[in-house]
């Protein structure tokens, strides 16, 4: 098989869908998740899978920036320009265009997983009006599915309710250095246990009623990226989004900040968690 052949085979086949947008999303909002919708699609019919994960540079956040993260950021700053709005993005950093209007995004979460192939990869982004969060997108990639909230208003999107840990289905960050006890704790008080790689899908799969909540047992690995869509969709509908040691959740543009993220069912079942991550 020659060099051109195998990196065929390397290609990642199947399609990426146009995403299901409504007309009331913010226009600067809407087409950011469509170019990244349609970068994604594009990087993946031009290279293999080994090729879309090389590191090609350090992001604005410090940690590597893949080939994939680079061409669908890309994309997005090109959106956010065309709209004459600022972006907050984990490799460019921030993106003035003189705007009090700032496009929060994650280009994609879960890059290891769509460069690979898994089907487990989503852009997720907020609308910032001044610093403060007006409505949040969170699309999933290799589906076209979205979910999108107004802070404020009625969504049709409603948790589990879900007040216990125990004999709850939970979302969890792998377990990382320096956390492995927590997770260990947390982990062994659930019924079922899921590692996507994903934070911001796996956030919207709590709005929805898909499963109880999603931690990070006190790793400190989210951005504020990682968590903007999050922290309108999850209370919207009626659920918490918060630290794990209690740091408050702020749209700042300063990446060197981390958090912990627990998107919980309920207060009560976050304050659990919380107690649990604590030991």
């Amino acid at each position: 098989m020659s060099e051109l052949d195998l990196d065929i085979e390397r290609r990642i086949s199947w399609p990426v869908p146009e995403p299901e947008l409504s007309d009331d999303i913010h226009p600067a909002l809407a087409d950011a998740v469509r170019a990244a919708a349609t970068a994604y699609r594009a990087s993946r019919h031009r290279f293999g899978r080994d090729d879309l994960a090389v590191v090609v540079a350090q992001g604005a956040d410090g940690t590597p920036t893949m080939r994939v993260d680079e061409l669908v950021e890309g994309a997005i700053a090109e959106a956010a320009t065309r709209h004459g709005v600022n972006l907050l993005s984990e490799e460019i950093g921030f993106l003035d265009n003189g705007s009090a209007v700032t496009l929060v995004v994650d280009p994609i979460d879960g890059s290891a997983n769509a460069a690979s192939g898994v089907p487990l990869s989503c852009v997720a982004g907020v609308v910032a009006v001044d610093g403060v969060a007006t409505e949040a997108v969170t699309c999933w990639l290799d589906t076209g599915r979205v979910w999108w909230a107004k802070a404020g208003e009625p969504t049709p999107y409603r948790t589990t309710d879900r007040a216990s840990v125990q004999g709850s289905e939970l979302c969890l960050l792998r377990p990382k250095q320096g956390a492995r006890d927590a997770w260990m704790r947390v982990a062994s008080r659930a019924d079922r246990v899921r590692v996507l790689g994903t934070t911001a899908l796996e956030c919207a799969l709590v709005a929805e009623g898909s499963v109880d909540a999603f931690v990070d047992p006190g790793s400190d690995t989210h951005r504020i990226m990682d968590l903007a869509a999050a922290m309108v969709l999850v209370p919207a509908a009626g659920g918490v989004v918060l630290d794990a040691f209690g740091r408050p959740l702020v749209l700042d543009p300063d990446l060197s900040r981390r958090w912990s993220g627990v998107a919980a069912a309920t207060p009560a079942l976050a304050e659990e968690l919380l107690a649990l991550i604590a030991g």
